[in-house]
């Protein structure tokens, strides 16, 4: 694919996803009432899909501490967060994927990500979808899910955890012979890190990308493949989580979608040249801190 065909490609799929945003928010009742009330919320998801797209970590990262500070309910938090996500890690999945086709296409670093997609997808949605339709007939799932009034709790916990891990993958980053062929050993344990993150994921609206990218990065791969790997891999995982909250929950707050989705294509697309900027490691330096904050917010106050 060409750089000129990658272009076109992007704005065609950005100007039907316009389209479709001026032709939903032309068929609301009162749109100036609407605009007061959730107009700001566009804002949260620029901010959150630059994020998002640009470490590799899924926009809940941002989204559900926000939304717990706004007293949302736990299933609407995690439901509304996948609805963002929906439109802002597809933007960043794109884009991404135009720049792999388009920049690194017989780059041998970058060989990776379509081998390392097809093995860890689909334990992933496996993970998704134990946890979502087969949490209530599983005494074990449920336990580890426990209540979701608790769900800033496991999110503030999961989110430490999961900055000292980036943390210690940051001496990794000088490493100058990166990976370009996963061995056995990967094959057996990306799928075993994909099934996990899933779960997290159907739990939290964020989990699997982040695990993955920094398995990767661990392992010794190209961080930017890594990070383009884990937006493809959690757009195509808040694909699959959605449709349990439209069939099951219905607890997608569908305002705040409108708005902050819009946003969030919009950080998606950004999100690319932020990693192309920056260095690497003042890239996970920042992811680090910013989600070992977030997750110290998340713990309750006694």
């Amino acid at each position: 694919m060409t750089v000129k065909t990658s272009l076109f490609s992007k704005r065609v799929v950005l100007g039907a996803l316009a389209f479709a945003w001026l032709i939903l928010l032309c068929v609301q009742s009162d749109l100036t009432l609407l605009l007061k009330d959730y107009g700001l919320f566009t804002f949260l998801g620029i901010f959150g899909a630059i994020f998002a797209n640009a470490t590799g970590a899924g926009g809940g990262v941002v989204f559900v501490p926000f939304f717990n500070h706004l007293n949302f309910a736990p299933q609407a938090i995690v439901a509304t967060s996948f609805g963002i996500q929906c439109c802002g890690m597809t933007a960043g999945a794109i884009t991404w994927y135009l720049h792999a086709t388009s920049e690194h296409a017989r780059d041998p670093q970058w060989q990776v990500l379509g081998r390392g997609l097809a093995v860890v997808t689909p334990a992933a949605l496996c993970g998704i979808w134990l946890a979502q339709y087969g949490g209530n007939a599983i005494p074990a799932l449920s336990l580890l899910r426990g209540n979701l009034d608790h769900l800033h709790l496991g999110f503030g916990i999961f989110s430490i955890v999961l900055a000292l891990a980036i943390y210690g993958s940051v001496a990794l980053l000088n490493r100058t012979v990166t990976l370009t062929a996963l061995s056995q050993a990967d094959v057996f344990w990306l799928p075993v890190v994909g099934f996990v993150g899933g779960l997290i994921t159907a739990w939290l609206s964020v989990g699997v990308g982040e695990l993955v990218a920094v398995y990767l990065i661990i392992r010794g791969f190209n961080v930017t493949m890594s990070i383009a790997l884990a937006v493809i891999l959690s757009a195509v995982s808040v694909w699959a989580a959605i449709g349990f909250h439209l069939s099951v929950t219905q607890a997608v707050v569908w305002q705040v979608v409108l708005f902050a989705g819009a946003g969030a294509v919009l950080g998606g697309v950004i999100a690319k040249y932020l990693v192309l900027a920056f260095s690497p490691k003042h890239l996970k330096i920042f992811f680090g801190t910013w989600v070992l904050v977030l997750g110290v917010s998340g713990l309750p106050v006694y």
